[in-house]
């Protein structure tokens, strides 16, 4: 039987890419001119590709050409994967792990050392008691900086947030290139768990546990992005 945290974890996954595309399309169609847009995303941009490139060396695949900003965005050209479907998967998917780890790495910059006062988020987002609790944090968390005490370098963390989750999810491109191999993997999943194997399945628990962690702060990171866009929805409104 497929425990209903491995579903969980995928589910999330979907959660995060669907936040992160509806928000950068938000963004491109409140922001029209493309200066400012790609200023707003300038340091997602970049940490997207980074990932990309990390990718490529964790499963030895030749980076022949890297773009970390351009008026078109940023891309990353390499050679193909020696690691059958799972190399591709590594690459492209990327920056769904790479950018949550830096979000969190600069949430504890600003909160350890800039003064800001920012919770932690539920690691996993597993359940309604856990979503009620990320919404009131995030609320208390906007009370605290913005209200009871400004922090101006709470500004800046919005900034980099809001930037690094437009920037999360996988570009079509990615997903086009990484979809068999996640088809496989997830079905490989679960074969693991309906066999019941022991060694495999606490193993595979593992990973899952980590991915899913990744992916609730990934979440719990988009919920922050898409408050602080509330306002360009009200915009949005008003113009039609």
């Amino acid at each position: 039987m497929i425990p209903t945290g491995y579903l969980a974890v995928i589910l999330t996954g979907i959660l995060v890419i669907l936040v992160s595309k509806a928000l950068d399309l938000l963004w491109a169609r409140i922001i029209t001119v493309r200066g400012i847009y790609l200023l707003v995303r300038a340091p997602g941009i970049v940490i997207h590709e980074c990932s990309h490139i990390l990718g490529c060396l964790l499963t030895g695949a030749e980076v022949k050409k890297v773009v970390l900003l351009s008026k078109e965005g940023g891309s990353v050209t390499y050679s193909p994967s020696p690691v059958p479907f799972l190399g591709d998967v590594v690459i492209n998917t990327a920056p769904l792990f790479c950018i949550p780890l830096v979000l969190y790495g600069c949430t504890r910059i600003f909160s350890s050392y800039l003064g800001c006062s920012i919770p932690a988020l539920p690691p996993v987002i597993g359940s309604a008691g856990a979503v009620s609790l990320m919404a009131s944090q995030i609320a208390g968390m906007f009370a605290a900086n913005l209200l009871y005490h400004f922090h101006p370098w709470f500004l800046l963390y919005l900034y980099l947030t809001v930037s690094l989750v437009l920037s999360l999810a996988p570009s079509r491109q990615d997903m086009k290139n990484a979809a068999l191999g996640i088809a496989i993997i997830v079905a490989a999943g679960a074969l693991v768990f309906w066999s019941n194997f022991s060694p495999a399945v606490s193993l595979l628990e593992d990973i899952t546990d980590v991915i899913g962690i990744s992916f609730g702060l990934a979440l719990g990171f988009g919920v922050i992005a898409l408050v602080i866009s509330l306002p360009l929805l009200v915009i949005c409104a008003y113009r039609r």
